[in-house]
Order: C-alpha cells, then structure tokens, then sequence
C-alpha cells in the first residue's frame, strides 16, 4: 500500500481529533469559565484520554489558541513569499486586512467572537498564554525577515507586533463595549493598514 494516501490520513485524522478537543474544550471554557473546567472533563467530554489531550496540547491553555500554529504559519509564508519591492510590514496589512475581509477568526472583528475575547480576558493565565504566543510569533516573523534581508529584523517585527496588537486591542474593546461591530471593523481594516503601511515608511 502507498505510504503517501497512508500517511495522509493519519494526518487528517490528528487534525480532527484536535479539532474536536478544542472545539468541546471552548464550548466548556465559554459556559463555564476557563479556570472552572479541568483538563480531565475535557478528556471525558472528548471521549479521549487525559494523555491525548496533552498529546495534542501541551498546555491547557492552548486548548484555547488552538489555531496559533496557523496564525504563525500564514504570517511567516506572508513575509517569505512576499513580491520583491514590497516591504514585510506592507504584506503583513495584506494578509491581515485579507483575512479581516474574509471575517476570518485570526484578524477579523466580529460580535460573534465576543464570548471568546471575554474568556481571555477573564483569565489571568489566557492572558499569560496570549503573550507568550505572541513573543514566540515575533521571534518567528523576525526570523523570517532576516532571511529575507529585512534591515533591523527585531526592531521591525517588534514594532509590527506592537502596532498590530494596539489596533486589535483597541478595536476588540470598542466591540465588547457595545457599539456597532461592523462600523468598527471598517475601522480596523483602515487602521490596520494605515499603521503597518506607515511603519514600512519609517523604516
């Protein structure tokens, strides 16, 4: 039998597992709070066992960022792949205003994702974990513009970050606190580009 189609669907078959885990985790975290909810009852509630879950998600954290290997992925092919002549901050707003465009959960702003904000903001450890995330992914986007002969790749990639962070926060609090989500994430998609363009042109 062929390796390829084999190994393929073990592959898919991991991605479902850990989609289910997650996808049962969150459902728990949002009804019930994330410090309420033991690693234990999500193996139960997920038909798994307790080694499973671990398997999949080192920590119980990242039950929530379950898409954070994704977000790392399609910012790093972003800065990689770029067009020559177009700088890494500029394909950062391409990809993060083409994903808030599609409504996708990785950038967009959308009231349907407010439970999921409150969550984390509710939880000192989501908050820990968040940051930690987000350090890594800025070593990663660093990493990858000195491949691609970035000038100042630390300096770029934390003041990408930085800028990009600021805009999201900013537009997330706009949202929970009750005005018009969509009027909002108009807003972001300018700012979001307005912000990542400019740094391009300061550096």
């Amino acid at each position: 039998m062929d390796e390829q189609p084999r190994h393929g669907r073990r592959e898919r078959k991991k991605t479902e597992v850990r989609t289910r885990i997650s996808d049962i985790a969150t459902a728990l975290f949002l009804e019930r709070g994330f410090d309420e909810v033991s690693v234990s009852e999500v193996a139960e509630a997920a038909d798994v066992a307790r080694p499973t879950v671990f398997a999949h998600f080192p920590r119980k954290e990242d039950l929530v960022f379950d898409r954070y290997p994704e977000a790392e992925a399609l910012v790093v092919a972003a800065i990689t792949d770029r067009a020559a002549g177009t700088s890494a901050s500029s394909a950062l707003a391409e990809l993060l205003v083409s994903l808030a465009s599609q409504r996708h959960p990785l950038s967009a702003i959308q009231a349907e994702f407010a439970p999921f904000w409150r969550l984390v903001a509710q939880s000192r450890a989501l908050q820990a974990r968040a940051r930690e995330r987000l350090e890594h992914l800025e070593q990663a986007m660093a990493r990858a513009m000195a491949d691609t002969g970035v000038s100042e790749p630390e300096l770029t990639a934390a003041l990408a970050v930085a800028a990009y962070r600021t805009v999201h926060l900013a537009s997330v609090q706009r949202v929970l606190a009750g005005e018009d989500a969509e009027a909002v994430a108009a807003e972001h998609l300018v700012r979001v580009r307005s912000v990542l363009d400019g740094l391009a042109d300061h550096l």
